[in-house]
C-alpha cells in the first residue's frame, strides 16, 4: 500500500478524533473505536452509568461525520411501526403511500434501547443486518452509510427488557465511556455546556472519504500466524463446557475487520497481534456474556484469561 494512502487514512482518523474531542474530553480511544465501527459498516452499543456522556458522544460523532441524524427515545410504549414507518391511504391521490419512520437516516441514535419491549427491539434486526426495511411485504433500502448507535444503562433493571442474544450479536462493538479524570472534569466545568459545543461542530469527513478508507482497510494484510492467533481466541469460547456463549462467525469476522482498520489508523498495511488483543474486548465481550453483573464480570475474566495464556506470535509477515 502506498504511503500516501496510509497518510490519508491516518489524517481521516485524526480529523474525527480532534473534532469530537472538542466536546468529549479524554476519550480519544473510545472515539477511535466508534470510528472503526463506522468504517466497517457496523453498529455500536454504548453501555455505561447515567451521566457519563454516552448520548453526547454519539451526537458529537454524528455532527462530525455529517449525514442524516435521527434520535429515537426508546420507551415501553414504542411500537415497531414507530420505527419503520407505515402505509397510509392518501385521499387526494386515492393511493396507498409509505411514510418513512426515523430509521431512514444515516446515523440512528437508539437512546436507552433496553426500555423498549422485545417486539419493538426485534424491528431493528433486519435493518441492522441487511440495511433494508420490510413493511407490509414491501422492502425499502435505508441510506448509505447506515449505523445504529444504541445506549443503555446497565445499573437500571426496573422497566427494562434485556436485549436478546441475536440482537446483541448484531452490534459490532460494545463500548464504555467511564468517568473522566479530576483534571478533565475541571476542564469541562469551566467551559461552555456540551450541547452548545455540539451545535458548533461541522462535518470534517465525507461519505466518499469513508468509502476510500473502507476500501483501503480491505487491503491490510494479516499473516497466517496472526490469523491463527485470532482464531485461537475465538475457538476458546467454543470449547465444550465453556461458561460463556460461543462467538459466532459474525463475531470472528468483526474482529478481523476491526483489526484491519486499527492497523490502518496506526499507519500500517499489515496487522500485528496487538491489533487483535486491542479489539478483542470491545468486539467479543458482549457476544460471550449473557446477562449483567456477575455474569458479565465472569465473561470479562474468561476473555482476559484466554488472551493472557495464549502464545503471542513473535514473527509475522510485514
Amino acid at each position: 500500500m502506498e504511503e500516501t494512502v496510509l497518510g490519508t487514512c491516518r489524517a481521516y482518523r485524526d480529523k474525527v478524533v480532534e473534532n469530537c474531542g472538542r466536546v468529549i474530553v479524554g476519550k480519544d480511544d473510545v472515539i477511535e473505536k466508534l470510528l472503526i465501527c463506522y468504517v466497517c459498516g457496523g453498529h455500536v452499543l454504548l453501555e455505561d452509568t447515567p451521566g457519563t456522556g454516552k448520548t453526547m458522544l454519539l451526537r458529537s460523532f454524528a455532527a462530525t461525520t455529517g449525514g442524516t441524524f435521527r434520535r429515537i427515545q426508546f420507551t415501553p410504549d414504542l411500537l415497531p411501526s414507530d420505527l419503520t414507518g407505515i402505509h397510509f391511504y392518501n385521499q387526494k391521490t386515492s393511493e396507498f403511500e409509505f411514510r418513512q419512520g426515523p430509521l431512514f437516516g444515516n446515523l440512528i441514535l437508539a437512546d436507552e434501547i433496553n426500555r423498549a419491549t422485545p417486539r419493538t427491539q426485534s424491528a431493528l434486526l433486519e435493518v441492522m443486518e441487511e440495511h433494508q426495511i420490510t413493511v407490509d411485504g414491501e422492502t425499502y433500502p435505508v441510506p448509505f452509510p447506515f449505523m445504529v448507535m444504541a445506549t443503555q444503562n446497565p445499573l437500571e433493571s426496573y422497566g427494562t427488557f434485556p436485549l436478546p442474544d441475536a440482537q446483541v450479536d448484531r452490534f459490532f462493538m460494545r463500548l464504555s465511556m467511564g468517568y473522566m479524570t479530576r483534571q478533565e472534569e475541571i476542564r469541562v466545568l469551566r467551559r461552555k455546556a456540551a450541547i452548545d459545543l455540539v451545535r458548533e461542530l461541522n462535518p470534517v469527513i465525507t461519505k466518499e472519504e469513508t468509502l476510500e478508507v473502507r476500501k483501503a482497510a480491505t487491503q491490510v494484510r494479516m499473516s497466517d500466524d496472526v490469523l491463527n492467533y485470532l482464531m485461537d481466541i475465538v475457538e476458546a469460547t467454543r470449547i465444550s463446557g465453556s461458561s460463556v456463549t460461543p462467538v459466532s462467525a459474525r463475531g470472528s469476522r468483526a474482529l478481523y475487520e476491526a483489526a484491519q482498520v486499527q492497523a490502518l489508523f496506526a499507519g500500517r498495511d499489515f496487522c500485528i497481534p496487538e491489533d487483535i488483543r486491542d479489539m478483542a474486548e470491545p468486539v467479543l465481550l458482549h457476544r460471550i456474556s449473557s446477562g449483567a453483573g456477575s455474569k458479565a464480570s465472569a465473561a470479562g475474566e474468561f476473555l482476559a484469561n484466554v488472551i493472557s495464556r495464549l502464545p503471542v506470535p513473535l514473527e509475522y509477515a510485514q
